[in-house]
Order: C-alpha cells, then structure tokens, then sequence
C-alpha cells in the first residue's frame, strides 16, 4: 500500500488566498520529504471554502519546490473548460513536470460552476460534454487533423499547418501517448468508475462515503473493464478518507472532533450536504435520520481516527472489508495547529505504513 494526499483544499471564508496557497505549498514540500506517492489537488470556481480555481497553476509552481511526490488535478472539471485550450493547458503541464503529473479529469459536480457555464445537472449533459471533451483531447494530441471541431458545447478550428514557418498545433504531452489519467467518484454504482474501468484510467473514491458505496464502486470499475475485455487491477485504486492519528485514540478523537477536521465538517461539508440532500452519500443504513450523521459519528464510523496502532488495523479492516486497494488518500485540511498535524503525517507514513507493507 502507498500514501497519497486529495486536497480541495479547505480554508474557511475571510481566509488569505495569498497566504493559503503558500500554506498549501508548504504542506505538499513536506509530505514529498515524507515519501508520499502522489497528492491531488482540487478545482472550484464558485465556494470560498474550496479556493482553488486553477489546480495546473498551483501544480506549476509546486513543481520546483518538490522532488519526488506526483502532482495530479483533482479533478480538471471538463465543463469548465473549452477542450481546445485546455489540451494545451495539460500538455505543457506535464512536459514541465517530466511525467511527474497525473490528470484527473470528472465532469464537476459544484452546482455553482454549472450555473456559471450553463450547464443543467439534471440532464446529466455535464457527464456526456466532459467524456466526449477527453475522448477529443486525446485524438487531438495523436492526430490533430486540420479541420473544425463543434459540438453543443464547443466550436473551434485547428487551421491547416504551414511547416515552413513551423505554423500548427504543436503540443504534445511529454508522457507517451499522453499523462495517467485518473477520475473520481462519488455516488453509488459510479457510472464515472465504469468509465475508468473501461478505459483503464486511474480509479478514486472520494473520502466520506461508507463501505457499501466503496463496493459499488469496484462493481462499476468491473463492469467497465469487462465491457472493454480488460482486467481490473485494484493497486490501482485509490480509497480517498479522512484520518487523523495521534499518540493515543483518545486525544485524536478528541482533536479530530473539536480540531480542524471537526470544524470543517460542521461549518461546511455537513451543512452543505443537506442543503444539496445528499446526506445518505454518508450513511451505512438509508434509513438513517440525517441528524444522526455528525461528527462524532463520522469519527466513529466513517474516519480513520485513532493511535498508529488503532488507525493500521482500521486501515487494514478497510482494505479487508473492500477486498484490497493501492494507495491510501488522506484528505487535506488546514494543518492548525501545525506540529501535530505534521506530526500525524510523519505518524501515518513512518510507522503506520509499515505495518501494512504486506497489503497488496
């Protein structure tokens, strides 16, 4: 098993945008110098919480300052995005990270970014425009035959090259035939996980939903791979949680809840949640009141809180109980106060990680 970060990120509204990137920069430095794998970063234009409209941007500049980690869009939401433009925008993104890139890519899900670009997410056109912009991106950076590309959501032209003068579309991704693609989902029986199982794209699952909608979706990425004759391999998937270890269970319990990972759920995600009527993405039972699900609860039930000890046989339970995973996420949050929040990753990678060294 390896480790890995899935950030928004989450900075509270009256935050410094100036100041949490470089926080966020800063967390990512480290977790490099820790020996995590790889760290995804999100993509929002319309909550302040989620402060990242730009994740190649911040990746760019993340760059130089790491060595080893793999930066990856969390995801690049399609619908924001003219294929044209954004084709190139990934392109030098990965010729600038050497392969060290991975492009996350999903149709979005904020239902602020949809008004802004006019997309209805009851019709599902936001699921149809980001498959059919990939499906484009990758024939453009293969072939891109002169010609012009319009569909209900885009229209450009690629023009005729003039080799002469060197005049045509020219960038290609530095990765052959292009960087991993990976893509994330959310609800039960993913039709995105069907889609990644039948491309062979990088699977995740986001961080909050409980083990009966983690089945569902190793069901769907099987059934994307078996429509394409390919074999699912599950070290290729990434199980998103929310964790938190400190030297005892009981005062990571304690500092999850009334700490940054508390505050968060309380004044964002759960309010949140039941303003969009999604609080059963949380729950074992269906049945479950809404008002059963706080905080306490997800610590209790869905997080992975506790010792190093006690947060390895959970982790282990969950591999168990999914029938095996490759790379761990944990979620990104504010790292307030600093030294325990390093102090849990430091935890999570140097001794909770070796004793899951026989999970496959």
């Amino acid at each position: 098993m390896k480790l890995g970060l899935f950030t928004m990120p989450l900075h509270p509204p009256g935050s410094d945008p100036a100041k949490t990137f470089d926080d966020d920069l800063e967390q990512l430095v480290t977790l490099d110098n820790l020996g995590y794998q790889e760290a995804w970063i999100g993509e929002h234009f319309t909550t302040v919480w989620e402060n990242i409209p730009a994740p190649d941007l911040f990746i760019a500049k993340a760059l130089p300052m790491t060595k080893n980690i793999i930066l990856g869009t969390g995801v690049t939401c399609m619908p924001n995005h003219n294929p044209f433009m954004i084709a190139h925008r990934i392109a030098q993104l990965d010729n600038m990270a050497k392969g060290r890139f991975h492009w996350g890519v999903g149709s979005g899900g904020f239902p602020g970014d949809f008004t802004v670009f006019g997309y209805d997410m009851a019709t599902g056109e936001h699921r149809t425009m980001a498959r059919e912009a990939v499906e484009l991106i990758i024939k453009l950076w293969n072939d891109p035959k002169p010609g012009k590309y319009e569909s209900k959501w885009w229209s450009f032209n690629v023009p005729e090259p003039v080799d002469e003068f060197g005049l045509r579309f020219h960038l290609k991704p530095y990765t052959k035939p292009h960087p991993p693609i990976g893509v994330a989902g959310v609800s039960e029986k993913s039709d995105t996980l069907v889609l990644a199982g039948e491309r062979g794209w990088i699977p995740l699952s986001i961080n909050f939903v409980p083990e009966r909608i983690l089945l569902s979706h190793w069901k769907s990425i099987e059934q994307g791979a078996a429509k394409a004759g390919r074999k699912p391999d599950r070290s290729r998937w990434r199980i998103a949680r929310e964790v938190y270890i400190a030297d005892t269970t009981k005062e990571a319990r304690k500092e999850a809840i009334n700490g940054i990972l508390g505050r968060d759920f309380n004044q964002y995600f759960l309010p949140l949640s039941r303003h969009l009527k999604v609080m059963n993405l949380y729950k074992h039972d269906v049945n479950m009141p809404d008002s059963d699900v706080t905080v306490e609860w997800l610590v209790d039930n869905i997080f992975i809180v506790g010792s190093p000890d006690d947060v390895a046989q959970k982790i282990r339970k969950l591999h168990h109980d999914v029938g095996g995973f490759g790379v761990l996420l944990a979620m990104g949050h504010e790292w307030q106060p600093k030294k325990k929040w390093t102090h849990y990753m430091e935890l999570l990678a140097k001794e909770v990680l070796p004793k899951l060294s026989d999970l496959k």
